[in-house]
């Protein structure tokens, strides 16, 4: 069994931040949440976390800001950025992924997410050939 993708939610809205926690992790992923910027920090820091998905407004620092830190922090880690407020476009972020809030449905967030998250483990290796065809590769170039 595959272990499950572990993803760190941050938002001020506690309503929000239940809702999505039980959205994934129905889903299989295991969720950490974060009120704030410091808490999320924190929490990045010590676990081990696949993906970050954080609101634009937050207390104290906001959410671009926030994956300033994180992606200093380690920066291979997928992070999406959402808001209610800004539009994709509108806003410089350095977020991998920006989803407004009110036109993005919870499937086009689980499918953003499950892509983001199979683009963390990296490109696929290339197939090593097999060593009696790479013996057999140099035979017919020493036969040429």
């Amino acid at each position: 069994m595959r272990p499950k993708k572990t993803i760190l939610c941050v938002d001020d809205n506690e309503q929000t931040l239940s809702v999505r926690k039980f959205l994934l992790e129905t889903r299989g992923y295991r969720v950490y949440t974060a009120t704030n910027g410091n808490e999320a920090i924190t929490l990045f820091s010590s676990t081990q976390i696949d993906l970050v998905l954080t609101d634009l407004g937050l207390p104290q620092m906001d959410g671009n800001a926030l994956i300033g830190h994180l992606k200093e922090i380690s920066p291979e880690v997928p992070m999406i950025l959402t808001s209610e407020t800004v539009r994709a476009g509108e806003r410089a972020h350095r977020a991998d992924a920006f989803l407004a809030k009110g036109s993005c449905t919870p499937a086009d967030l689980i499918e953003r997410i499950r892509i983001m998250s199979a683009r963390k483990r990296g490109p696929r290796k290339a197939a090593q050939p097999h060593p009696l065809e790479a013996s057999q590769g140099s035979l017919i170039a020493q036969a040429s």
